[in-house]
């Protein structure tokens, strides 16, 4: 039996009691170690190829040493510079022996998983009464009187003429010339469901003044 398995970073094809030298692993001579990125298992003429890798393979080793590599020379020149560098370089490796190839069985660890916190349900926004069945409030008005916070014909109600005159006068001095001495008692009927009252009251105002 013989697999290809990935190493520290490279494809090596091993078998069952084969030394091998690979990139310097950071376990201690002596320790074992295992490998589970195996890429393809052959016994005989069967051949297991992973996608990318065969799940539950793995491929036992033993550090038997770490040592370095033979010392390589890297020569370095710019033409017409004059520049020239030379300097040795040597390999950190690790000897390992393969003790064991799994094709299937090994456990993983499984992964954590993570908590995940539902998102509280979103409440409906509350729709905004039609502030404009009081008279003298146009469109541009509610407008200034919702970007508020005075949505409502109770909030209209409990708020006294001179502030609703600075929430207008603040949202754009097109506004600042509204009356508002009515607005809060025609509000009160709106929010009583009382609109019979309301209509003969606004009958008696002229540009929301009560004659």
């Amino acid at each position: 039996m013989y697999a290809i398995v990935e190493i520290a970073g490279q494809q090596f094809k091993v078998e069952k009691d084969q030394k091998v030298f690979v990139n310097r692993l950071q376990t201690e001579e002596g320790k074992t170690v295992s490998f589970d990125n195996v890429l393809l298992i052959g016994d005989g003429d069967n051949i297991t190829v992973g996608a990318p890798a065969i799940n539950g393979a793995q491929v036992g080793a033993k550090v038997v040493k770490h040592l370095k590599g033979d010392k390589v020379i890297v020569f370095k020149k710019k033409r017409r510079k004059g520049y020239r560098v030379k300097n040795g370089h040597r390999q950190a490796l690790s000897e390992i022996v393969i003790e064991s190839i799994v094709a299937s069985g090994a456990k993983k660890a499984a992964p954590a998983k993570k908590e995940t916190k539902k998102a509280a349900p979103k409440k409906a926004a509350a729709k905004a009464d039609d502030l404009k069945k009081i008279e003298g409030v146009g469109p541009k008005a509610m407008e200034a009187f919702v970007n508020a916070g005075l949505d409502t014909f109770e909030k209209i109600a409990a708020t006294k003429p001179e502030k609703l005159s600075e929430v207008l006068s603040e949202a754009s001095s097109r506004l600042a010339h509204l009356v508002t001495d009515t607005w809060p008692k025609q509000a009160k009927l709106a929010a009583d469901g009382k609109w019979d009252e309301l209509k003969e009251l606004q009958d008696k105002l002229d540009g929301g003044i009560e004659q």
